[in-house]
């Protein structure tokens, strides 16, 4: 744990360019600077470095065409179809990509053993992607995940001076952790490797975009701010490079540079589908600064998915999560019961129905709000019989924090409050996914406003406050607290709060919240 606290200080120290490398980088300026040893001709070497720093970006289609290069170099470069395989694969952080792909990728990875090693350090890497996709037709992502996992550690144990295989295992143990650890012991374990290397090797982009997964939770953030900072400098040319940024400063509600971030993302992504992850980021940041009608400009830009959005859970997510956020941040709880159903993946459907709940809860129509609990229900089964161990808490927490509002609606007033609190207990069982920029509304967040409801202002502001710990500058929070210190006959705290909104919402905001919180500061 000392570790992790000395890991920012380190970081900012660090030279902008190393004095001293123990490993001869090949500089390429728009991907950042990686060294993967294969054992193929020049050309092909050249070629191979360039694919790997796409793959440690996350720019899957563009390494695919390299990896594909490599081959046309030197048809006998067998590992250049392990970087095929992973490629195929896609985002470990999002579970990786559906059966196609994960045929595919198997594909690749059978025809790289039929082509052959030249070392065994490349033979490493070929099994270890066949582990990564055995079976792929009945065995999930996630089990095989595990696999390679313990196969990449395999690697790094027979070749302990291959620094590419010490990364490649750090992003697998990331992707791999407990959803339900919050000591976070494994990404800690993971950081602790990428960080000693990205000492040596600060031009690296899987150094800089891993740690900042490594560090994506609340208390850890700011371990990786340094690394936000200089990942997209590193690799200009990926979008996801560009994005990666955005997922630190999310967390500690840098809103300014998660918007200017996100928009250089989108700006090179060729398709609106492929935009929606850094879009659904960028929409969260302008929610929180007030200023509604960007947000809507963004939604606009993206388009609401009715013409279709690419296959998987991570984009549809997102996608379906930004009109959602749009209503529910804004108190629209009419429009949010409205918004229209698209069929999508269990965990990206529970987004809409969600919202339609919530929405429906707030607007008094309790008939509405428990057909779409049942719905919830249903997916959240769904969910658990594929042994997801993540989106069933997630949408279980969202169909108790609904039902509080529905007993309210009732006049179970004690009930209301008991499934409030547990919600927001059981949606911090777990730590969010890093497919979206945080909750549709925490679940303590409504807690707070429940108690407010209940004329609780002194319970309702520390569950406000216990929300700003985990969502720093978060807007809609902070104007609770603020209305509840001063309902709670607290002046000074609540002058604090409404400070605080005036400073995280923008001077050109035209939020009522704002007028409100000058109008207490006068």
């Amino acid at each position: 744990m000392r570790a992790s606290v000395l890991i920012p200080v380190v970081l900012l120290l660090l030279p902008a360019r190393a004095s001293a490398q123990e490993h001869d980088h090949t500089k390429s300026s728009d991907v950042g600077s990686v060294a993967f040893s294969a054992s193929c001709n020049a050309e092909a070497q050249t070629r191979m470095n360039r694919g790997v720093a796409m793959l440690h970006s996350f720019w899957f289609t563009e390494a695919v065409k390299t990896f594909e290069g490599v081959l046309q170099a030197d048809p006998g470069c067998g590992i250049a179809y392990w970087g095929i395989a992973l490629a195929q694969f896609g985002n470990p952080m999002g579970g990786g990509t559906g059966a196609a792909q994960q045929t595919a990728g198997w594909a690749a990875a059978q025809k790289g053993l039929q082509t052959g090693a030249r070392s065994a350090r490349d033979s490493a890497y070929l099994y270890a992607a066949a582990a990564l996709f055995k079976d792929a037709d009945k065995v999930d992502n996630r089990t095989r995940m595990r696999a390679y996992e313990a196969a990449m550690a395999d690697a790094v144990q027979k070749f302990p001076t291959d620094t590419e295989a010490q990364i490649f295992h750090g992003i697998i143990m990331v992707a791999n952790a407990p959803p339900t650890d919050l000591t976070f012991a494994q990404q800690k374990k993971a950081a602790q490797i990428l960080t000693a290397l990205y000492l040596k090797q600060p031009d690296h982009p899987g150094l800089a975009h891993y740690i900042i997964h490594a560090f994506d939770s609340p208390p850890l953030a700011q371990n990786a701010l340094a690394a936000a900072r200089k990942y997209a400098s590193l690799a200009p040319a990926a979008p996801h490079a560009l994005h990666m940024p955005s997922h630190i400063f999310t967390r500690l509600g840098y809103w300014d540079e998660s918007i200017r971030t996100n928009r250089k993302s989108m700006n090179l992504e060729p398709t609106p589908g492929t935009k929606s992850h850094a879009a659904d980021y960028m929409v969260y940041a302008f929610l929180q600064k007030g200023q509604d009608d960007s947000a809507a400009a963004v939604i606009k830009e993206i388009g609401d998915g009715r013409g279709g959005y690419p296959a998987g859970t991570q984009l549809s997510y997102n996608l379906l999560a930004m009109p959602a956020r749009y209503a529910l941040e804004r108190n629209d709880w009419k429009t949010a019961a409205a918004l229209p159903v698209l069929t999508a993946p269990p965990a990206s459907e529970a987004v809409t129905h969600f919202a339609r709940a919530l929405g429906a809860a707030r607007s008094g129509d309790a008939t509405t709000a428990r057909a779409e609990i049942e719905v919830l229900n249903e997916l959240s089964a769904k969910l658990k019989a594929q042994k997801d161990p993540y989106w069933p808490v997630v949408i279980d927490a969202q169909m108790v924090a609904v039902s509080a509002w529905v007993a309210h609606a009732s006049g179970q007033h004690a009930e209301a409050l008991q499934y409030a609190a547990q919600a927001a207990d059981l949606e911090e069982s777990v730590e969010k996914h890093p497919v979206t920029p945080g909750p549709l509304i925490p679940a303590r967040e409504l807690l707070g406003d429940i108690l407010m409801v209940h004329g609780k202002p002194a319970e309702a502001l520390a569950a406000y406050e216990k929300t700003l710990q985990h969502e720093p500058n978060r807007e809609r929070t902070i104007l609770g607290a603020a209305r509840a210190a001063n309902a709670a006959d607290r002046p000074e705290l609540a002058k604090k709060y409404y400070e605080l909104l005036t400073q995280v919402l923008a001077a050109n905001s035209a939020r009522p919240e704002r007028g409100e919180a000058l109008a207490f500061l006068r």
